[in-house]
């Protein structure tokens, strides 16, 4: 075994975390409906960990050079699931306004566009701007979940990480229709 090289059991931490952030989703709703008429530390707290095993997954995959297809396709399918299921959630409660829901608009955009793309050849790489409107989303969203609602400071945040979302979208959709019309 080399430095930085894990044992095979060790190998599967990165999707096994990826697989964790799946099943997190129904026990944040399940926080998150207990609280649903305040701030919900509990389910940001489960939101923030999951937010963290994000991080911590894509780092030990890519240190221990164990990265794989279903990581590739399974890490953001999580990422936007849990996401997607707070921004739903949080407007069903009138806890963000229904505007909010232009992420999940965003995100079925994303992912019927991988299903075309990905069979004429294009290779789906997540980029800097996409990480860091991820890392902020699940902030500024984790800071809704557990400050009163209509706290300012936290929805000025979620908008700001909303902005840059959407330019992370449209970077994805015109790299995805460069590299396919050239294929």
């Amino acid at each position: 075994m080399t430095s930085g090289t894990p044992s095979p059991a060790y190998t599967r931490v990165p999707n096994a975390l990826t697989l964790l952030r799946f099943a997190a989703i129904p026990l944040f709703v399940v926080l998150l409906l207990d609280d649903r008429d305040g701030p919900s530390w509990p389910a940001g707290i489960v939101f923030g960990l999951a937010g963290l095993t994000d991080q911590l997954d894509g780092y030990l995959a890519r240190r221990w050079r164990v990265e794989s297809a279903f990581g590739k396709v399974a890490d953001p399918l999580a990422d936007r699931l849990m996401i997607d299921t707070a921004v739903v959630a949080l407007v069903l409660l009138d806890r963000l306004p229904w505007i909010a829901l232009v992420i999940l608009v965003r995100d079925l955009v994303l992912v019927g566009g991988y299903r075309v793309v990905v069979p004429r050849g294009y290779e789906f790489r997540v980029s800097r701007l996409g990480k860091i409107a991820t890392w902020g989303l699940y902030a500024s969203l984790g800071l809704v979940l557990v400050t009163e609602k209509g706290t300012w400071w936290a929805l000025a945040y979620l908008w700001i990480n909303l902005g840059l979302a959407v330019v992370a979208a449209v970077q994805y959709v015109l790299r995805a229709r460069r590299e396919v019309a050239r294929a």
